[in-house]
């Protein structure tokens, strides 16, 4: 309920702030006031002022580029239902539904995308979401601190380079101390000094992500998962790209006590650098360290099913030194679109579009690495994306350059990261990408390569 300012109310305000009226208080000073009118072309019919739009979005090049862009960001098919319901005046809203007795249908959506999300890793509790992928894993390693009392974290250095920033950052403020293990020659992480380090007893967590930043499939073996268990050491997983999720071992299979990862895979399109969702999953045990919204559900006093927000002893609803996180919201619509699309898949449509995804690379790499001078980097087995090593004596920003001037956008430079990368190309094939488009790629490789060549004789 809001109720507006009386007039001495607003009296008062005014006197505090040194304003003799509301227009002067939200004035523009005259230092940074246009002086001059607006030089706007007179009112237009709107079949003319479409017709002036639509001229616009024609100058956009980008329209014609083929994408081969990964590392984070996934090109996926949404189908329509999952907009058509998503846009309905119901459900357009980021705001976190408090008066359960006005929002059973929103709970209802966000019990669902938990329900899903535990699914989907295996663990006992999921979240109503976080900002995104970055700060689930922040928000995951403060979880396994205030589970330990540990004040250091080891990650691996496969683990996407803004995933550890947005670490780093969020540590920084704790002081704590962030450790990384280095990668391996088959592109996982490398994991012959875990045991000297857990056996320090410092660390709270160990955070993989699998598919890692390379795509590779980075699993811990047995023999590590039973270190791992020993030290007292909380497992992260992290999952940059959701939809592999339909395609490999759940996290809670292979020991994982907290997941966390990205969900834009799932029908969220890609749009002017996101928008993102995160997603946070743990084990029962840490039920009450877990951040975020949960929603609840009970029954009301005649039988029927209700939902509620529950565990609320969190951020602004308690001081705020004892709140388990800053976060104090979720990515309501967008969890609502992955909640559709799940809906929508199923389970064997999501495994079957795993499935595509797995093709689509193996066909890419193929193709990729029959091109003279060009292989993968990396030998371990990988999901829908993989890192290709460019011609000796020539660099991946330059075999990119010479595809963007062919209108195909080629990959990531993994240099950009990985200065001892800077020969590498990070390249996604999702169900999107066809045969033409891989068939167009190679050529245009093979065409810089022979150019590249002509050019050094």
């Amino acid at each position: 309920m809001y109720t507006p300012h009386t007039e001495s109310e607003i009296r008062e305000m005014l006197a505090e702030t040194g304003a003799n009226s509301l227009d002067e208080l939200v004035a523009v000073p005259p230092a940074i006031a246009i002086k001059r009118p607006l030089e706007l072309p007179d009112a237009q019919p709107e079949t003319t002022l479409v017709r002036t739009m639509e001229g616009y979005a024609a100058r956009n090049e980008a329209l014609g580029y083929s994408s081969f862009l990964g590392a984070g960001a996934y090109r996926h098919y949404c189908p329509p239902v999952v907009m058509s319901l998503a846009m309905r005046g119901e459900f357009v809203t980021s705001y976190t539904p408090y008066q359960a007795e006005y929002s059973q249908g929103y709970l209802q959506a966000i019990y669902e995308w938990q329900s899903y999300i535990a699914l989907l890793t295996g663990l006992d509790v999921a979240n109503a979401s976080v900002y995104d992928g970055a700060t689930a894993l922040a928000e995951g390693a403060i979880m396994a601190l205030n589970a330990t009392g540990r004040r250091a974290v080891l990650v691996s250095r496969a683990i996407h380079p803004n995933y550890r920033a947005v670490l780093r950052t969020y540590c920084r403020g704790l002081d704590v101390e962030v450790d990384e293990l280095p990668v391996a020659a088959d592109g996982t992480t490398d994991l012959s000094t875990l045991e000297a380090r857990l056996a320090e007893g410092r660390y709270a967590a160990l955070a993989l992500q699998t598919p890692n930043v390379f795509g590779a499939i980075d699993i811990p073996a047995p023999e590590a998962r039973a270190l791992i268990e020993k030290s007292g050491t909380i497992p992260i997983a992290v999952i940059g790209e959701a939809l592999a999720l339909a395609a490999l071992a759940t996290p809670a299979s292979w020991g994982a006590q907290i997941a966390v990862g990205e969900a834009q895979s799932f029908g969220v399109p890609l749009e002017y650098g996101g928008p993102y969702v995160g997603f946070m999953a743990a084990t029962k045990e840490h039920l009450r360290r877990i951040p975020g919204r949960l929603v609840g559900k009970t029954v009301d006093a005649e039988g029927r099913n209700a939902y509620v927000l529950t565990l609320q002893a969190r951020e602004q609803h308690i001081r705020r030194e004892k709140a388990t996180s800053n976060i104090c919201t979720n990515q309501a619509h967008c969890a609502l679109v992955a909640t559709i699309y799940l809906a929508a898949l199923g389970a064997s449509g999501l495994r079957a579009c795993a499935a595509l995804n797995l093709a689509r690379t193996q066909r890419l790499a193929e193709v990729v690495t029959a091109v003279p001078g060009f292989s993968r980097a990396f030998s371990a087995p990988v999901f829908n994306e993989f890192a290709v090593r460019v011609p000796a004596g020539t660099t991946a920003a330059e075999v990119l350059a010479g595809l963007e001037a062919r209108r195909i956008l080629g990959g990531v430079d993994l240099g950009r990261w990985y200065p001892e990368l800077s020969d590498c190309i990070l390249m996604c094939a999702t169900e999107l990408t066809t045969d033409g488009e891989i068939d167009a790629l190679a050529a245009a490789l093979a065409s810089i390569v022979a150019r590249e060549t002509a050019a050094v004789r």
